[in-house]
């Protein structure tokens, strides 16, 4: 998997449990959602993301994988 990928799986995966959270314990479980979409915001903008920096110090592959069909 690739650094952009794994980056949108992490936040796809943060949102689901956001939304599972705000209906199983606390509607202030919102705010997780709201701080994930934020920050794919200023990530789109500034360029800054620390998921993926965090992700490429475990040694998440960067740029398109091999053999998915993208040139």
């Amino acid at each position: 998997m690739n650094l952009d990928r794994a980056v949108m799986a992490f936040a796809g995966v943060m949102i689901l449990i956001s939304v599972a959270l705000t209906q199983l314990v606390s509607p202030w479980w919102w705010l997780l959602t709201a701080f994930v979409g934020l920050n794919l915001l200023q990530s789109s903008i500034t360029g800054f993301c620390p998921a993926a920096m965090i992700m490429r110090k475990l040694g998440v592959g960067k740029g398109a994988a091999p053999g998915c069909g993208f040139r």
